[in-house]
């Protein structure tokens, strides 16, 4: 599968056998070509964004490898899954990138499972030179519309921090985004951005790469603030940010990696090494949602908006409603109930886990079961095997305890609805 993103005016007059193409930020006016955010870089330069040069090219980078998840569907690969990809970028400045198609590919492969080729070239866009105006913030923070967000907007503030909320538009949590961030950031204080990728033919549903959008945008957003490395918050507990898989046969890129430390650490490395001066930040991988929502520092904040929170994985599948069963589903439960009785008034269609449900894809509840039945018989560390093997000595017992505390949440609301 071959997939090349350069600029318009860069695109070669003839393309290779099944090559799909992309122009960034403008219509090619070609037929077969597709278009990754069109009119975004206008906007942009209207805005006042004028990053440098490696902040755009990381821009367009990241937002080449979302177009290549999309457009590289599994089914067609070998084993229905795994597919061996060929990315090649058009960037603006590619010289700084000599050296790192290597670790761009291993960190892609991280993230969504694939094999990957990486070829960089010159040909990207030029940069978005708008007039820059400084902006009244110290930090940007991830809100995505989930409750992990929220938690970490609301501790933030409370401690007198002032983020810059960034947020990757989604159709069904695009109205609470903004709502969150008007209630705790006021006006002027959130960016919301759209990949906007098109292309004609099949799109891939998984979509393991969306994440690099939301990364991409942070960056850019961090570009508008003053400081020698500035923070970007990620508020993710850390059983999701690990995600171990529940059963032997779902691993690798069947659990996402979005979060994950170790991808964290690569991407970190790129843009050190690349002169982007933001230090990601994973402020809660040593806590689990339950943790998160106990630890909050306004809780009568939290109370009033969690429940209006998403974190379904099967959201749209029931008309913007939560499943009530999904892994998602089952730890945001997990997560309310540590806190407290009577603090989840989410609408579940599924209210209890011990409900059947065959149209939904696989039985996660049973899933979770297993997984807990194995730990009891095996123990932990059995039941985990390599998946700590990408910690260090120093914080391997933190991340241990996470993944312990995360699956007794689960556990508890297992047995508290008879599957176990």
């Amino acid at each position: 599968m071959k997939i090349l993103c350069t600029s318009a005016d860069s695109l070669p007059a003839k393309f290779q056998p099944d090559e799909q193409a992309f122009s960034f930020f403008k219509s090619a006016g070609r037929e077969g070509v597709g278009n990754i955010a069109n009119t975004w870089k206008r906007a942009l330069k209207r805005d006042g964004f004028a990053p440098d040069a490696a902040t755009w090219d990381f821009v367009q980078f990241c937002l080449a490898a979302c177009a290549a998840d999309l457009a590289c569907p599994r089914a067609t690969s070998a084993d229905g899954w795994t597919r061996v990809i060929e990315l090649t970028v058009g960037l603006h400045e590619p010289l700084r990138w000599i050296g790192y198609e290597e670790h761009l590919a291993n960190m892609l492969k991280l993230l969504t499972g694939d094999h990957w080729t990486i070829r960089l070239l010159g040909g990207g866009e030029a940069l978005p030179a708008g007039t820059a105006t400084a902006v009244p913030h110290d930090c940007v923070c991830l809100l995505s519309g989930g409750l992990d967000s929220l938690v970490g907007g609301i501790d933030l503030v409370t401690e007198k921090r002032r983020p810059v909320f960034v947020s990757q538009l989604a159709h069904d949590d695009s109205p609470r985004q903004i709502a969150y961030a008007k209630r705790l950031g006021g006006p002027n204080s959130h960016w919301q951005w759209s990949h906007g990728i098109t292309f004609k033919g099949q799109r891939e549903p998984s979509t393991r790469a969306r994440s690099l959008a939301f990364y991409a945008f942070a960056v850019l957003a961090a570009s508008r603030l003053s400081g020698e490395r500035v923070q970007i918050f990620v508020p993710e507990n850390g059983f999701i940010c690990i995600n171990p898989p529940l059963v032997p046969g779902r691993v690798s890129s069947l659990s996402t990696k979005t979060t994950h430390p170790q991808f964290i650490a690569m991407m970190q490395t790129l843009l050190d090494g690349l002169g982007v001066k933001v230090v990601l930040e994973l402020p809660y991988r040593f806590k689990t949602k339950g943790q998160m929502l106990e630890g909050c520092l306004d809780k009568d904040l939290l109370d009033e908006l969690a429940s209006t929170t998403t974190s379904c994985g099967r959201f749209r599948t029931y008309n913007r409603t939560h499943c009530g069963r999904c892994v998602p589903c089952m730890i945001r439960k997990g997560a309310f109930h540590a806190w407290g009785p009577g603090r989840d008034r989410t609408t579940y269609v599924h209210e209890s886990l011990a409900e059947s449900d065959k149209s939904s894809g696989p039985d996660d509840a049973m899933a979770a079961a297993l997984a807990v039945l194995s730990v009891e018989k095996q123990g932990l560390d059995r039941f985990l095997g390599a998946t700590l093997g990408f910690a260090d000595a120093a914080e391997r017992a933190s991340y241990r305890k996470v993944l312990g505390d995360g699956l007794s949440e689960v556990e508890a609301i297992l047995r508290r609805d008879g599957v176990l």
